[in-house]
This record gives structure tokens, sequence and C-alpha cells, in this order.
């Protein structure tokens, strides 16, 4: 059982971590039930309620019994690091609001695992995939949504997150988009034609009026599209086309960058594209570029048949 004073403290640093560092809905709940899951395992190995004065005395062995504990849960290496950043990060700003030293959570180590590269899409696939979302409902104004929705992925590097956070007002399309990506970090993208073409289509036959306050991409009931939907078509056409299932709506944001990388794009621009905040982030697509050009290599040097 966790007591009302732990579940306060819990929704405090969530509140925090929302209004301070921006952080999105999704990653909200992933720290809650990690949390949560961690304060449930402290309660049943330690045998009594948990409160804030046993919060504050978390041993050394609590964090080892809570990682061997994982482990026979069969949770992945990435998986137990994961959770182990929320708890630190919790512990972080307990520890300095209610003043106790939390080096015993602190200094754990996170396992070691290997970095899962981005998997992008083939330019070939890419556009096989644009053909099917054209024609894939019976509904002309859906096949037009979709298709100005994948677009805007592959197109402006846009996470569908984002893509379904634009409003009325953000349409038409200019030369370029302004974006509030994760953790509020507002950055700038260039619109192609063929994106800002896709969008006015859509808003040309869509059915229902696009005020500007009011979500640009809608349901087939007028609300805001889910972006379950379109992860919906894609994978319909990624089993239709034979495709692994790396292919997914994020793969097409992965897409953008690896080409802009293989068409000569420098690390920096694509970060800044991208929003993201460390270029260690970006540095990925270079693996990427490395491994395919391995590939290659194996493949056609005269020394390697």
């Amino acid at each position: 059982m966790i007591t009302p004073g732990t579940l306060d403290i819990l929704n405090d640093w969530l509140a925090i971590k929302v209004a301070i560092q921006g952080n999105s809905e999704n990653t909200i709940k992933a720290y809650r039930q990690d949390l949560l899951d961690f304060f449930s395992f402290l309660t049943l190995h330690r045998g009594f309620v948990l409160g804030k004065s046993a919060l504050s005395s978390v041993a050394i062995s609590d964090m080892r019994a809570w990682m061997a504990h994982q482990r026979r849960e069969k949770i992945s290496p990435r998986s137990l690091a994961r959770k182990l950043s929320a708890v630190k990060s919790f512990y972080r700003w307990f520890s300095q609001k209610e003043g106790f030293d939390a080096t015993s959570v602190l200094s754990v180590r996170a396992p070691k695992f290997q970095a899962r590269l981005p998997r992008p899409i083939s330019e070939d696939a890419a556009k096989c995939i644009l053909e099917r979302v054209k024609r894939k409902s019976r509904e002309p104004w859906v096949n037009a949504r979709d298709l100005a929705v994948v677009t805007l992925l592959y197109g402006c590097g846009l996470r569908i997150s984002e893509a379904l956070a634009l409003r009325g007002r953000d349409a038409p399309l200019d030369n370029s988009l302004r974006i509030l990506g994760k953790g509020g970090k507002e950055r700038f993208v260039p619109v192609l034609t063929i994106a800002a073409q896709s969008v006015d289509e859509y808003m040309h036959i869509c059915p229902f009026e696009l005020g500007a306050n009011d979500p640009l991409f809608r349901g087939v009931r007028g609300g805001a599209l889910n972006q379950r939907q379109i992860q919906k078509v894609i994978e319909q056409i990624r089993h239709q086309l034979g495709l692994p299932s790396t292919v997914t709506p994020h793969a097409f944001r992965h897409s953008f960058a690896t080409h802009l990388l293989n068409a000569g794009g420098d690390l920096r621009s694509i970060q800044e594209l991208l929003g993201h905040r460390n270029l260690s982030t970006t540095q990925a697509y270079t693996a990427v570029d490395t491994l395919r050009l391995m590939e290659v290599y194996r493949d056609t040097h005269p020394k390697a048949q």
C-alpha cells in the first residue's frame, strides 16, 4: 500500500516535470508507472506502508534487491535503465526538497545495453507507402488527411504528436513551420512544396470546419485525429508490402534525417531540424550511414568476395 502522502509527493514531482521541463503526457505516464512500481516493491520488500520517512531512508541494499527483482521479472536492460533513470530523477528532486543524502539511490549504475540504431525506410519503400496511403480509404478526404500527415512526418521530420498538434491557424503552410517539440523546445522547419500542397488538398475537402483554434487533422467524427489511426494505416500498408515491423510513423522521421545525411546534410543542421537537445542523439544517424556503407563494401568490394 502507498500512503496518500507519498502519492502527493509523486504528483508534486510530476507537476514540476510538466511545468518546467515540458515533458509529454506519455512521458509523465511512464514516470508515474515506474515510480509506483518502485514504491510498491519497497512496500512489499520492507513489509510496511511506505511513507515520507521510509522514502528518505532507502538503502543500497534496497536498490540492489529492486534491481534483482526487475531482472527476475525479465525486464530488459534498456527498460531497467529507463526505470532507474526515473527513480534517480525523482530522488534528486526529493532529496533536495527534504534535505537528505540520496547517494544510495543516485550511485546505482544502470545496466549496460547496446544502443538501438534508428531504422529508416528506404526511399523506394517510402514512395510506395505514400502511394498506398493515397487510396487506402473509401473516403477521399480521409486519404487526403492521412497523406498530409505522413508527408509532414517524412518531408519535415516531425514527430507524429507534433503533426497532430497543428491547429487550423497553422494552415495553409508557409515556407516554414513553427513547432513546439519535446521539453517545450521551439524550432522552425522548412516546408516542402509537396507537404504544403498535401495539407491544402486535405483542407479543401475536409468535411469539418477548421477553426483557428481547432485541431487541423480530424477523425471521422470530427474530433482530433488519434495517432493510433495513422499507426494502423501504416501497419496495414506495411503488411501489404511485406515490410518489417520497424516501418512505423516514427520511422518516417528517421528516414527524413537519414536521407538528408546521405544527400550531404550536416549533423548540426539536422539536429536543429529534428529538435534534438543533444548532438549525440543526432549522431546515431551517422552510425546508420556507416552501417549502410559497410554493407555496400561487403557486397561489392573485390576483396570481400
